[in-house]
């Protein structure tokens, strides 16, 4: 079949056949009219309403508005602080606010303050009436003994000069002062009018922009505060009636002044403020916590910016209520950064930990004091637990055992600080860490033995740190003697070793702190968490968590974690410790925490270095790995010039438990003279010259020899 050729061109040709059934008609379709040309005015119009809202022309209207209202309300802020400075309104308003809180005592003695101003006011205006005469008196005799004064001294200068006109000189000086000073007024009198409207214009915006007295939609973007409302009386009133709680909005419905006798005095408190509300007989306490949602938004608040708590007053419900959007700003560096020359003292003061939600610094004791940080994971524990050790360990008498269990890092400032320092995630390392709090078990009871022979003596702090302690807790391996390293039973190893330090530790200043993630009944054991003088907890899935963090009574009187924002409210603790000042009646404290990020904190770690003298970490190694006993005595020695041989077998113990357990002074003996040098009496005591154990290393490797542990 041949190829079919498509002309593209029109034929122009006629078509030969012309018969009539062959003609093709066409159709003329005509152009559609065209629309109708658009009004002038109805143009106008569309252009003046896209004109009229575009963002630039409500953005510049808004401006106007702004400063405009900035200047009347100024206005208004002026004249009620001369009406109340000329008149007794403050008075009365605060006596009306105190009675209608049922403050009868304020509302005395705001009674008592205005009748003393009105007194006073009254003598005023009785002096003015005596007032006219005793300023002319006072007029006449100053201006006469003026004018004597310069004739005496006209008479004076008469003398010197020899020239009787020389008397008038200083009185005729002053008259010419007086000329200028009249002709100056003349020259500047007619500019001050003109200007004078406009400066008393500028005053009025000054304390207008100042007091930002104008409505939210005039005020710029970053001035406004968002969803928040200033919180007034009867914004809180509205809010506790609009609750949901029907005994509560009926009391405050046959209340007579429409329940402000509820509300205490709003007080500001750091970025928001608070008030006590004495709630009406047949409302309970927790109905009101129960709604917190409801109650923040009907405050204009989101959930995490009102905080309920129980003080000691019966009936009553204390409100913080933020200001809107004000947690979600820093809080600023810690002084533990910022002031190079801050030190620690382990027995009197406090650790700067943060802030309060009133703005307030938030200090921790930490003497005597186990310690408990938990919370979701990444939300801030190591660092609010890491805080805490940088600022103890500017007291150089202080001793660290730190276990890190997460093993990246976070803790590896502290090597020349710790005397023991574990780091790794591993099962061995889990079985180090266990070894280490047994090992601390030991200390504890020889130093209460040492406390039984010495009542008076003095033991210097031992810190035992577990970051992450949920691993020993829930470590599967079970050792030689068939004991498990982890779980919550009387055999378990970490967990018995954890309990007998809550038990008996602070009395010797050996104290356990540990930070865990995520909290249940199988990582965190009901013992070992109420065994904890300080509790600390950070963001949490559920309120069973926060109890188990913090305990019944806290989560009842208020605390809770599990309310707070994961990822949003990184660094904010909530605290149960009486080593924290806590608002009276209140059982715990929200703290937003100082975050000292890793460099900052390893400049921290150096200063508290430069405190020590020459601090050897012991880091324990695997345990398949053969030990070189005389290489550890050299590192457990360190920089110091001789150790007691009781001080150097401990440190060998708490470097690896399982070889040198069975050491005593006679094996320390054998293996120093195995190699020519041998233990020497300083003082009366037995003890290992550093200057010797490196002689015996020299020995032995010009030998050929080595000793390790068996």
């Amino acid at each position: 079949m041949g190829d079919i050729v498509v002309h593209l061109h029109k034929n122009t040709d006629p078509p030969i056949n012309t018969d009539i059934d062959s003609v093709t008609t066409l159709t003329v379709v005509p152009e559609p009219p065209a629309a109708p040309p658009v009004p002038l005015w109805v143009r106008s119009g569309r252009a003046i309403k896209t004109a009229v809202t575009h963002d630039n022309t409500r953005t510049a209207a808004r401006a106007v508005a702004r400063h405009s209202l900035y200047v009347a309300g100024g206005a208004r802020i002026v004249g009620r602080r001369a009406w109340d400075g000329r008149t007794a309104a403050r008075y009365e308003r605060y006596l009306r606010t105190a009675e209608a809180a049922g403050n009868f005592e304020a509302a005395a003695e705001w009674e008592e303050r205005g009748q003393r101003f009105r007194e006073a006011r009254h003598r005023r205006r009785m002096d003015l009436l005596h007032s006219p005469l005793d300023v002319a008196k006072g007029a006449g005799i100053s201006v006469g003994m003026g004018i004597g004064g310069l004739v005496l001294l006209g008479i004076a200068m008469a003398v010197a000069t020899k020239d009787a006109s020389d008397v008038v000189t200083p009185l005729m000086a002053v008259i010419e002062l007086i000329n200028l000073m009249i002709t100056i007024v003349q020259v500047v009198w007619g500019p001050a009018l003109a200007i004078g409207p406009f400066l008393a214009l500028l005053a009025l915006w000054s304390v207008g922009a100042h007091q930002k007295a104008a409505p939210q939609w005039a005020l710029p973007a970053n001035a406004r505060t968002g969803e928040g409302e200033p919180i007034t009386p009867s914004i809180v009133v509205k809010a506790l009636r609009d609750l949901g709680v029907p005994a509560l909005r009926n009391a405050i419905k046959e209340m007579g002044d429409a329940g402000a006798s509820m509300l205490g005095p709003i007080r500001i408190a750091g970025c928001g403020v608070e008030v006590d509300v004495t709630l009406p007989s047949g409302v309970a306490t927790n109905e009101v916590q129960a709604k917190r949602r409801k109650l923040a938004e009907n405050l204009t608040r989101h959930e995490h910016e009102v905080f309920i708590t129980i003080p000691e007053a019966a009936r009553t419900v204390r409100l913080w209520i933020a200001d809107s959007g004000a947690l979600d700003e820093p809080i600023g560096p810690s002084p533990l950064v910022t002031d190079e020359t801050m030190t620690a003292n382990y027995k009197t003061g406090k650790a700067p930990w943060g802030q309060d939600l009133r703005g307030d610094a938030a200090a921790l004791s930490l003497y005597q004091r186990h310690l408990l940080v938990t919370g979701l994971s990444n939300q801030g524990k190591t660092a609010s637990l890491r805080a805490l050790a940088l600022w103890l360990a500017l007291d150089r008498s202080v001793q660290f055992w730190i276990a890190d269990l997460k093993g990246i890092g976070d803790w590896a400032m502290f090597d020349g600080i710790a005397q023991v320092l574990i780091e790794g995630p591993s099962d061995d390392h889990v079985i180090q860490a266990t070894e280490m709090v047994e090992e601390a078990v030991e200390e504890m009871n020889r130093r209460i033995e040492e406390r039984r022979r010495d009542p008076g003596i003095v033991f210097q702090p031992l810190i035992v740190l577990v970051d992450e302690a949920q691993l020993a807790f829930m470590c599967p391996v079970v050792g030689d003697d068939k004991r498990p390293y982890g779980g919550s039973k009387a055999t378990s190893r970490y967990f018995m070793a954890v309990r007998k330090i809550h038990n008996q530790g602070r009395a010797v200043d050996v104290l356990m702190w540990q930070g865990t993630q995520d909290p249940t009944d199988q990582n965190l054991p009901k013992l070992v968490r109420e065994g904890a003088h300080t509790r600390a907890s950070l963001v949490l899935g559920t309120e069973s968590q926060a109890r188990m963090a913090l305990g019944d009574k806290a989560v009842d009187g208020g605390a809770a974690p599990h309310l707070l924002r994961q990822g949003l409210d990184k660094g904010t603790l909530v605290v149960a410790s009486d080593g924290i000042t806590i608002p009276a009646g209140q059982a715990s404290i929200t703290v937003r925490t100082h975050f000292i990020d890793d460099e900052p904190a390893a400049e921290v770690a150096d200063r508290a270095k430069a405190l020590r003298s020459g601090v050897a970490t012991l880091r324990v190694i695997d345990r398949d790995e053969e030990r070189d006993a005389l290489a550890d005595i050299a590192a457990v020695i360190g920089e110091t010039p001789r150790l007691r041989t009781d001080e150097v077998l401990k440190r060998l113990h708490a470097l690896d438990t399982a070889v040198y357990r069975e050491w005593n002074n006679g094996r320390l003996k054998r293996l120093l003279e195995e190699h020519g040098e041998e233990p020497k009496k300083s003082h009366g005591v037995m003890v290992v010259r550093r200057e010797d154990v490196a002689r015996a290393l020299a020995n032995r490797d010009t030998d050929g020899s080595a000793s390790a542990a068996e």
